[in-house]
């Protein structure tokens, strides 16, 4: 009896990020040798033709088969990677390449397959071929409120690692994220042993949750001004004591209504929940690296119960702090 093999089709354009490309591959190609089972996946990699195709880094890659060809297979996972530009002198700014050759063909490949996933910003590509319409996705935290402005029909979240929607459709952060969404696809596939064992021989967790944020909440985007920096510093200088907006607005000399107002400008969100997310980080950092009980960790971020502990964490990470300290310990 021959090998059982997942078809997954992986889109190649001009100007793709070559770890979204090559990273999933080395995740997929160790299944066969991690299970005794005859399965595994025929990774092929699609373009317009088969033409080299000069990725971000300048590396050609060779495709294996066009999408005219590939069309006519049952596609098992279609994977969607992504490509940015760099435009301005002064102030650089970021945005995806969305082509729209590449749009239409990824839509009706859409069609042939079980599930989609894009890596990075291909979820902007995905987004643009109708495919993230109603549904929870994610992308590079740096392009997030691009995807929101161009659709909004698509309720973005820019903290997560990756997002499994209903209807097989996942979208994923960037760019070595692109590992965790793979190693996630394997597990739904072929079950957690044998995630774990590709993982060990990658030198990698299992998976970082879905939930698990992108980015450490002192990493956002930098405010415009002092009088919010300041406010940020305190707020993880004081983090264990009690916070609230009449205390940040008076340290800031402030009105309440002025705060809220300040933070929604500046870092597009409140008060609290800058706050919580500050917690959560910390609260997080503590039980990946010591033996600090719930009651203890609750107390040192500020949340005073474990009850308040666990309801942050279910809500930012979808998961709990034992389960998180288990995964990451």
């Amino acid at each position: 009896m021959g090998t059982v093999n997942r078809l997954i089709v992986i889109v190649l354009f001009k100007g793709v990020d070559l770890l979204d490309v090559t990273g999933p591959p080395e995740v997929f190609s160790l299944v066969p040798r991690e299970t005794t089972e005859r399965v595994g996946y025929e990774v092929v990699l699609a373009a317009e033709t088969l033409e080299p195709v000069t990725t971000a880094a300048g590396v050609r890659i060779l495709p294996d088969t066009t999408f005219d060809e590939v069309c006519a297979r049952a596609i098992d996972t279609l994977l969607v990677p992504g490509s940015v530009e760099v435009e301005g002198d002064g102030e650089r700014r970021i945005h995806p390449v969305v082509e729209p050759g590449t749009v239409a063909r990824v839509k009706a490949l859409a069609t042939r397959a079980r599930r989609v996933a894009s890596v990075c910003v291909g979820a902007h590509i995905l987004a643009a071929a109708g495919l993230l319409d109603g549904k929870r996705a994610t992308t590079h935290w740096s392009t997030a409120q691009r995807l929101a402005a161009d659709h909004p029909a698509v309720r973005v979240d820019p903290d997560p690692i990756f997002i499994r929607e209903e209807g097989e459709v996942w979208t994923g952060a960037g760019i070595s994220a692109c590992l965790d969404l793979s190693l996630a696809l394997v597990a739904e596939d072929f079950g957690e042993a044998v995630a774990l064992r590709v993982a060990r021989q990658l030198v990698m967790y299992l998976k970082r949750p879905g939930g698990q944020s992108q980015f450490s909440v002192p990493l956002e985007q930098l405010s415009t001004t002092r009088r919010i920096e300041d406010l940020r510093h305190h707020i993880l200088n004081n983090i264990g004591r009690r916070l609230t907006v009449p205390d940040l607005a008076a340290y800031a000399h402030v009105s309440d209504r002025q705060l809220t107002r300040i933070f929604k400008t500046e870092l597009g969100t409140t008060p609290h929940a800058y706050i919580e997310a500050a917690r959560v980080e910390l609260a997080g950092n503590l039980l990946e690296t010591t033996d600090d009980t719930l009651e203890r960790v609750a107390s040192r971020c500020g949340f005073g119960t474990v009850d308040t502990l666990i309801r942050a964490f279910r809500r930012r990470l979808a998961t709990t702090p034992s389960e998180y300290r288990a995964r990451f310990r």
